[in-house]
């Protein structure tokens, strides 16, 4: 028993492809006679004809992947594409340095273990690149008899 003209007209008039055109197994002999548009379209409304809902995509496996990244998972060195400054550029990393720097020293005059002359050395010494972090400052400072 052919089909192909019943199952194309089908898919035309469900505005959906012949793949997702689903025929009941028990009334083929009823479909096979069907030759017009017609004809298919009362097949359609008596439910013997019906499109196949469509196939989605599962996003679980992405959801699961998101939650091991934000866990901090997958990020060996098989992951990293990508240069290192590409991943973390020197500028960022600059930034975030010398804001801490730069929020220590303003702390530590504020609770006046500096003065504004000291403070003011140490600023311009940090926007130098001087210190590599706020251990290092304190550490320079001390050595220094800078904090009081």
């Amino acid at each position: 028993m052919n089909l192909t003209t019943q199952k194309r007209l089908a898919a035309s008039i469900l505005k959906v492809g012949v793949n997702r055109v689903w025929i009941n197994p028990d009334k083929l002999e009823v479909v096979s006679e069907a030759i017009t548009r017609e004809d298919v379209n009362k097949l359609i409304l008596s439910n013997v004809i019906k499109a196949k809902p469509k196939k989605g995509i599962s996003s679980y496996r992405s959801k699961k992947l998101a939650i091991q990244k934000k866990k901090g998972r997958r990020k060996g060195r098989g992951s990293i594409k990508g240069a290192k400054n590409a991943r973390n550029p020197k500028k960022k990393a600059w930034m975030t340095t010398i804001r801490a720097l730069r929020r220590d020293l303003k702390s530590m005059r504020e609770s006046e273990e500096i003065n504004s002359t000291t403070y003011r050395k140490l600023y311009r010494m940090a926007k130098g690149g001087a210190f590599r972090s706020k251990s290092y400052m304190k550490t320079y400072a001390k050595d220094h008899d800078l904090i009081k």
